[in-house]
């Protein structure tokens, strides 16, 4: 891996390219926004798509319910959440239109897209879980212990980049560098590079997380994200971004696409709250209320 994370070219118009040299273009609301589209009249729920999110495993309930939760949110036609806890809940009390089952049962469902990881937990029964899940015809979503898993796992990360639906991965440096098999101060100094490298080997597209959030689509673009700021440096920030990512795949948006606006949108939401002098306390629920209303405003 290089040493040197190459310069990042800011575009303020955010012109959908990729700038020569394979430096990063800059996102921005205009070109995410872009890729919304307003609903008919006479739609329903079921134009929307099934995003189905498991995780959830003892003492890690509360993420697979932020994922959920933001997955329906952010405007997917219905959402199930498959969890591993063993006194797991039937309802989520603030929640009740999530659909929870036990995990293997939710990976039986028909799903638009599936999100695994958040609070998966690393024992055998969430091995099997990745397993099946990679085995499933329909886009993935991967995120913490589930990319935990796969680097312990080559055989796992042959059967992702062997897959032919779209598959999207969010480490953070830690997990990223666990993928790559090297340490995380070598991702943060080159993370551009860093995250083309994931993207290349597990056939996905990637967004390294952190300030400045890297993503680089399946087809070989890269971009860095400016939205953000320090106080989403907080508990279930990144299950609530997974949630964004599984919303608008279901409801029909590219993968590639599906990317850069939730990780925008993510940031962006982050940022109101800024705005409105809640920085430090910020929560990732918060962050989720507030991504419904930007993405009304923008759509």
């Amino acid at each position: 891996m290089s040493k040197t994370l190459p310069a990042i070219t800011q575009h303020p118009q955010g012109v959908r390219r990729r700038v020569p040299g394979g430096k990063a273009a800059t996102l921005s609301q205009k070109q995410v926004a872009a890729f919304l589209e307003p609903r008919r009249h006479d739609s329903h729920k079921g134009q929307f798509g099934t995003a189905v999110v498991v995780g959830g495993a003892n003492g890690m309930l509360g993420a697979a319910l932020l994922a959920g939760r933001a997955a329906l949110k952010l405007g997917a036609g219905s959402v199930h959440v498959g969890l591993l806890a063993e006194q797991a809940p039937g309802v989520d009390l603030l929640q009740p239109e999530l659909m929870l089952h036990p995990a293997p049962a939710a990976l039986r469902l028909p799903a638009s897209v599936v999100a695994i990881g958040c609070g998966l937990g690393q024992d055998l029964a969430a091995h099997k879980l990745l397993h099946d899940a990679l085995q499933l015809e329909c886009p993935l979503v991967l995120d913490a212990d589930a990319l935990n898993i796969l680097a312990q796992r080559p055989d796992l990360r042959g059967m992702l980049a062997a897959r032919r639906e779209a598959g999207i991965v969010t480490p953070h440096p830690g997990e990223a560098a666990r993928l790559l098999g090297c340490q995380a101060a070598e991702v943060q100094a080159t993370r551009a590079d860093a995250a083309r490298q994931l993207a290349t080997q597990l056939n996905c597209s990637v967004v390294l997380k952190g300030a400045d959030s890297i993503c680089v689509t399946r087809a070989g673009q890269t971009w860095v994200n400016r939205s953000g700021n320090p106080g989403m440096s907080a508990p279930g920030m990144g299950d609530v971004l997974t949630g964004m990512l599984a919303a608008f795949v279901a409801q029909g948006i590219p993968a590639d696409d599906a990317l850069l606006l939730a990780t925008h949108l993510h940031g962006a939401a982050g940022d109101a709250l800024a705005q409105q002098h809640a920085t430090i306390g910020m929560t990732a629920t918060e962050v989720t209320e507030w991504a419904r209303w930007l993405l009304n405003q923008w759509r």
